[in-house]
């Protein structure tokens, strides 16, 4: 097996049991890096330091993935909770998140849906005034069943569909 020291320099083809007190010597852990090669690779390296930091990589990538929040609204909601939501969804998409504002409407409200889409347009443009956020609406309101919805996401984001 090809041998590869702490350093990064190569220490040579060896056997398995050179490469093992080679590792010992410097008090570290023989790893194998590629076992499909020929002959295949081995470094010595702490182990436990390596996967620590293979953990740290991955839940660092894990934090950065731009996740879909959603604000539920109603047609009649108030205007002190609708300043709650609007505040969170500011939150979100400083975060870097996207924000789904969804409005439910039910029994009669369905009939005026024109209305409502109307409402959340002008919710969503308010919005962009009042909190002084720069966003981007990715999906207009739209009606769709017994919900309209729209999405927003922060400006600075490089995937824009207005």
């Amino acid at each position: 097996m090809r041998v590869i020291s702490p350093d990064g320099e190569q220490l040579g083809i060896m056997t398995p049991e050179e490469a093992r007190e080679q590792a010992e010597e410097y008090g570290l852990d023989l790893v194998e890096v590629a076992p499909k090669a020929r002959p295949p690779v081995c470094r010595i390296m702490d182990y436990g330091k390596y996967q620590y930091e293979q953990s740290k990589k991955q839940s660092a990538s894990r934090s950065t993935r731009v996740q879909l929040k959603t604000i539920q609204l109603r047609p009649n909601t108030d205007e002190h909770d609708l300043e709650v939501k609007l505040r969170k969804a500011a939150k979100f998409l400083n975060s870097g998140n996207q924000v789904k504002f969804v409005m439910r409407m039910r029994g009669r409200e369905r009939a005026y849906t024109d209305r409502w889409i109307e409402q959340l347009g002008e919710l969503i443009q308010s919005f962009k005034e009042d909190y002084d956020t720069d966003v981007n609406v990715v999906s207009h309101p739209r009606g769709e069943g017994w919900r309209v919805h729209a999405i927003v996401e922060p400006a600075s984001s490089s995937s824009s569909s207005t």
